[in-house]
């Protein structure tokens, strides 16, 4: 036994030092980091790090596994800091919600997963579900299934009533009154017990609904939900526990409460004011645009059925808004962050939100910049993700052309790389 336990030993031992690398040749790397992309370079992967990036194509050794896109633009795999990977639009959607059990929920969830994936999205930050999200989170860590990294609120907060409640809509007999397990929210106490039940199940992130929402079957699309004292609890005990707090916001008088009391992020924006650009300017708080979300809305609003009609009604009025309204506070210095809703819209179009930015003024490398480094900073993972650099995991895509002439390429994705694993090429 001792014999055998030592050729093992030296098997592995050998094996280690021998280890494969993967050598890319890229035609151009745009690093995450800097605004000037850089020709003919060699990324060197092992295992599941980038181990060095070297001028020129160099030689490969003869275990080497040489992987060719000098005719690729190259960057780190993006991140989306706004989906919801649990499912996605339907005419059928809120029917569903009766009909569906959450075992239908997860195998949706993989095939979505997966898509996300191939389509150049390494890490997403899923904002809300019913808290399949967190196991399918733990799936794709353990590499049970294939999908991007996931950081999750698990299920959101809300108000009684307000965009999320999960009965909104129902008959009185089924509406019941649900409390802070399910992720509604009514003054300090019920919104600490909240944030921790959500620290309780695996969650990475606290969202709340600082204003009302499109989608939920509530006539407000926009009015403040959140007093200020609950959102201040929530904040205090998300940080205490470590979280970050996000929130869905429309209102300006909501995320106006919400960024004064410390939320990290704001998603939609659509009604913010120039007042609330340079609250979020002082206090380092990002917009999470979501565009591509307000563009889909709006179209899915004009087919006859597609949502129930107060849901239609906000759809056609605040959808248009949000590209104006990012174009607004970008050009006033908001900090952004690129987040799309997708959910909202089919999973694994998440590339359409760099066309809309572009399309709003934001320069294509400035884009890319908000969907690799940026991000990454705002999940604390700016030492290991959003950059081509030593050390960091080997998360990596290409696509053909120049994003930098044409932007419309980012939704060509031809390779993909996650910790040193090719799904796409």
């Amino acid at each position: 036994m001792r014999k055998l336990a030592l050729i093992l030993f030296t098997l592995v031992v050998s094996a280690s030092l021998f280890a494969q690398r993967t050598i890319i040749h890229a035609g151009t790397i745009i690093d995450g980091v800097s605004k000037k992309p850089i020709k003919e370079q060699s990324i060197l992967v092992e295992g599941k790090t980038i181990i060095s990036i070297e001028s020129g194509y160099i030689t490969p050794q003869d275990n080497d596994v040489v992987v060719d896109l000098k005719a690729f633009t190259v960057m780190p795999g993006w991140i989306d800091m706004h989906v919801h990977i649990e499912g996605e639009t339907s005419p059928d959607r809120y029917i569903r919600e009766f009909t569906d059990n959450p075992a239908d929920r997860a195998f949706v969830s993989v095939d979505i997963a997966k898509r996300t994936l191939l389509a150049g999205f390494t890490t997403v930050r899923d904002v809300g579900g019913s808290g399949v999200n967190i196991s399918l989170r733990d799936a794709i860590a353990k590499g049970t299934i294939d999908g991007p990294r996931i950081f999750t609120s698990g299920e959101g907060l809300k108000i009684t009533g307000g965009h999320g409640d999960p009965t909104n809509g129902y008959r009185s007999d089924l509406m019941g009154d649900p409390g802070p397990e399910s992720g509604v929210v009514n003054g300090a106490i019920d919104a600490r017990k909240a944030v921790r039940l959500r620290y309780k199940n695996g969650a990475d992130l606290i969202k709340i609904s600082a204003t009302g929402g499109v989608l939920s079957v509530a006539k407000d699309g926009k009015g403040a939900h959140f007093q200020e004292d609950e959102i201040k609890a929530i904040v205090e005990t998300a940080t205490d526990l470590g979280f970050h707090v996000a929130a869905h916001a429309h209102g300006d008088e909501g995320m106006r409460r919400a960024v004064a009391n410390g939320v990290k992020t704001i998603e939609h924006g659509t009604y913010m004011s120039e007042a609330t650009m340079e609250l979020m300017i002082q206090k380092n708080a990002y917009l999470v645009p979501t565009i591509t979300a307000g563009m889909e809305v709006a179209e899915n609003a004009k087919k006859p059925g597609y949502y129930p009609k107060v849901v239609a009604e906000k759809a056609r009025v605040i959808g248009p808004k949000i590209q104006g309204t990012f174009a607004k506070a970008y050009k006033k210095g908001v900090p952004i962050a690129f987040g799309t809703d997708a959910g909202v819209f089919k999973h694994g179009e998440n590339a359409r939100e760099f066309t809309y930015m572009v399309e709003a003024g934001m320069p294509a490398m400035e884009a890319i910049i908000c969907a690799t480094s940026n991000n990454a900073a705002l999940l604390g993972m700016s030492e290991q993700l959003g950059a081509l650099k030593e050390g960091y995991l080997a998360d990596i895509v290409a696509v053909p052309g120049n994003p930098l002439e044409d932007i419309e390429v980012m939704k060509d994705v031809k390779f993909v790389m996650k910790e040193g694993k090719i799904y796409k090429n």
